[in-house]
């Protein structure tokens, strides 16, 4: 369940801006259907800062009930205060989650020090499988790879979402880690050379809208059929990039709302929608991957 294509789901907004759960189910039916590992439920291009406690904790759990056992969902309960992850984690322990993710706390720019007892600290409160999730590009904190050696020791945190796109970490994660750790890139564009120098697979950001696609190159790199798999990813290439000409997840929502998988394309305040002078690039990638 923490290998291949995993999709970090977006949350959709009706046009009053509350959770859209119709949608939401819709969203988790496309998903099984294509093939997706698993699913992130309210990690960060779930837009978990601006959902309120009650609103997270509904979201994951109804993601679970949609989900009826068919695909796994693990649930971001990163924040930038440990008693809030720690919160929210006992909020999920026990509705059926397969796992956590963690983003690194952001703005307040903890030592390593502080992210490892951060960590720590959370991972003793749940006996579930803990995820963590470095993207200093958005957090301002870099979760160097000696940190995340010393976190792999503690029995239930069992992997690393790496987003940094640095695929010289990949060797220096494996050489320090503990033997069965796991590593995911983090980075849509380059996710299938990281799965090709020793990656397990990717937390996606494009899965949200090419979901079979993205599930079927994984799979053909899991066969070893890596010219077919590099096929998909070379279509996929255009997607992956225009995805973020502004900041994730306001492309991908505008894309999604055009494929019909959400009924609105709203976002929650501070981020607003995909400026009209980027509709023509990222409709032009959908094109270029066969997908719209």
């Amino acid at each position: 369940m923490f290998s291949g294509s995993i999709v970090a789901l977006i949350t959709p907004f009706n046009a009053k801006n509350e959770i859209d759960f119709s949608s939401l189910k819709k969203l988790v039916d496309y998903h099984v259907a294509a093939g997706t590992n698993a699913i992130v439920s309210v990690g960060t291009t779930g837009e978990s800062p601006t959902l309120t406690l009650q609103e997270h904790v509904e979201v994951v759990s109804k993601t679970v009930e949609y989900a009826k056992n068919r695909i796994p969902v693990i649930a971001g309960i990163g924040t930038n205060a440990t008693h809030k992850s720690i919160t929210l984690n006992h909020l999920l322990n026990d509705i059926g989650i397969a796992g956590f993710l963690h983003v690194t706390p952001y703005y307040n720019k903890p030592t390593q020090e502080g992210l490892y007892q951060h960590y720590k600290t959370i991972a003793e409160k749940s006996d579930i499988p803990q995820i963590l999730y470095n993207v200093p590009t958005r957090t301002g904190v870099d979760l160097l790879p000696e940190t995340v050696a010393r976190l792999s020791q503690i029995e239930n945190i069992i992997a690393l979402k790496d987003a940094t796109g640095d695929l010289k970490r990949i060797s220096i994660h494996r050489n320090l880690c503990e033997k069965n750790f796991i590593l995911l890139s983090g980075d849509d564009n380059s996710s299938f050379d990281f799965l090709k120098q020793g990656g397990q697979g990717v937390i996606s950001v494009t899965s949200n809208i090419a979901a079979k696609d993205m599930a079927k190159m994984f799979h053909l790199a899991k066969e070893k059929k890596l010219q077919k798999a590099e096929a998909i990813n070379q279509r996929l290439m255009p997607l992956h990039k225009s995805l973020f000409v502004e900041s994730n997840p306001i492309p991908v929502k505008w894309a999604a709302h055009k494929m019909g998988l959400i009924v609105e394309n709203n976002l929650r305040l501070p981020l607003t929608k995909l400026s009209e002078k980027f509709h023509p690039i990222v409709k032009r990638a959908m094109h270029q991957a066969c997908i719209y």
